[in-house]
């Protein structure tokens, strides 16, 4: 009479294959483990189509939004609230850029590298970034697969 159903379905991913999507984590950091100040960490992370990258606000005062210019082509940007978790699926393969708005000139920037073939590296590697983001941003590029 009137209840809920006692089955749940999950079809947040879309995937076809068998391969369940999986979430990665990234904390919004005042200091990163290394010390470095304004950091997401980890900085840098590779995953699979379908994945989902959750940013948590560990500490106060940051977010996680996409660089447009460092995303593929057709592929979604996203735009966090300072203070606030945001979880973001990346289904489309290539380089994602990320910053953190009120601390991009700091350098608190990332990279998440989706699938293995990121076509949209060598675009990435020519946006200008200013401050601290262009030098933090080329230590990242260079920690993805095949880049030199």
């Amino acid at each position: 009479m009137g209840g809920s159903r006692a089955f749940a379905q999950d079809t947040s991913t879309g995937q076809a294959s068998g391969a369940a999507a999986q979430t990665h984590e990234v904390q919004m950091l005042n200091k990163g483990s290394e010390g470095r100040p304004m950091q997401f960490e980890p900085a840098y992370l590779k995953i699979a189509p379908g994945d989902s990258v959750k940013f948590v606000a560990t500490d106060k005062g940051h977010n996680s939004e996409a660089i447009p210019a460092m995303v593929p082509e057709g592929a979604e940007t996203w735009k966090g609230k300072i203070n606030e978790e945001i979880t973001v699926t990346f289904d489309a393969e290539g380089i994602y850029g990320y910053k953190c708005a009120p601390h991009f000139g700091m350098g608190m920037v990332g990279l998440v590298q989706v699938g293995e073939s990121p076509a949209n590296l060598d675009a990435a590697e020519t946006v200008k970034l200013p401050g601290k983001a262009k030098t933090r941003m080329a230590e990242l590029i260079g920690q993805v697969g095949g880049a030199e």
